[in-house]
């Protein structure tokens, strides 16, 4: 009973920020991503009668503690769903992201884990099936199952049988890239989970946020049918802007930034001045997510690489959805 599934890991135009049921994961907005081809998590789960317990290996080191049980965790929902809760599974997963430093690794790693265990246990699920089952592990991963633009609805049911992620726009609709700019490969010290509790439970600009989400998705999913890169790439960064000023403002106050995520900010900002149309986004972490087009590929990555701190530039085209191996 052995799987292998591929997912990429998404970064959201519209940001999830925030939840309203902590067990399920259910979230306070929708939120509205883009599959990127150059992350990506590859995993095969091989379900084993003789195990006592499950066995975790990432980039071929054995993992326990809080990361271990998780996976355990996400797991014991799949082995209920099939109704063999004895069963347990041996995971290898590999993953082409740097883990935990804003490039949303449980993204890809949660939507192939839930693609192969549920493969490897003997379940076919749907992709809408698939996603619901995701958004229990992470909840970004939801808009993994699918390729190029997803949205990842909220819903509105207490059991959150409608909060799953639907497809926008595939990876072939609109050749928009997308550079990610590293900055460090360290350990964030607030945790996205962490972080959001904290917003939600403190920050007085928390309830504009949310007010302000409806109407930029609604413009957003206009500009990407149309495929109009200036009002895509200035609603993308000022709906980053919004959810980072909501850490600013909880208590006790917190950034993902450091010092260069603010000169690529800057940088970025400049390269408009100057005729080269590009935007930024940033997830829960310090490093930067540049949008721009393919014709001003090479005068991108080239500022980028200059700026004093910036530790590589890694390019990417819209990414595809789940696919087994």
């Amino acid at each position: 009973m052995k799987a292998t599934a591929k997912a990429h890991t998404n970064i959201a135009l519209i940001k999830y920020w925030g939840k309203r049921d902590e067990a399920l994961i259910l979230p306070t907005n929708s939120s509205l991503s883009l599959t990127l081809d150059g992350f990506f998590t590859t995993t095969t789960v091989d379900f084993q009668a003789n195990l006592t317990r499950d066995q975790f290996m990432l980039d071929d080191e054995p993992v326990e503690g809080e990361s271990y049980q998780r996976v355990s965790n996400f797991l014991d929902i799949i082995r209920t769903m099939a109704g063999k809760e004895n069963l347990y599974a041996t995971v290898h997963s590999k993953n082409d992201v740097p883990t935990a430093a804003g490039f949303a690794s449980s993204a890809s790693g949660f939507a192939a884990l839930a693609a192969a265990g549920t493969k490897a246990i003997g379940m076919q699920l749907d992709n809408q099936e698939l996603s619901r089952l995701t958004r229990q592990g992470s909840g970004s991963a939801s808009r993994s199952i699918y390729g190029g633009f997803a949205e990842w609805e909220m819903g509105g049911k207490t059991d959150g049988s409608d909060s799953f992620a639907v497809p926008v726009a595939p990876a072939q609709h609109w050749d928009i890239r997308v550079a990610a700019v590293v900055l460090s490969s360290t350990v964030k010290k607030v945790s996205s989970r962490a972080g959001m509790k904290r917003t939600v439970e403190t920050s007085p600009f928390y309830s504009g946020w949310i007010d302000s989400i409806p109407k930029d998705l609604r413009e957003i999913k206009d500009a990407i049918k149309t495929k109009d890169f200036e009002k895509t790439g200035s609603i993308a960064e000022a709906n980053c802007l919004k959810m980072h000023a909501t850490t600013l403002a909880a208590n006790p106050p917190f950034t993902y930034w450091h010092d260069t995520t603010m000169r690529v900010m800057q940088t970025v900002q400049e390269m408009r001045e100057k005729g080269i149309p590009a935007y930024f986004t940033i997830d829960a972490g310090p490093n930067v997510k540049v949008l721009y087009l393919p014709e001003d590929e090479g005068k991108v990555k080239e500022t980028l690489r200059t700026i004093p701190g910036v530790t590589d530039v890694i390019l990417s085209k819209p990414g595809q959805g789940i696919s087994y191996l």
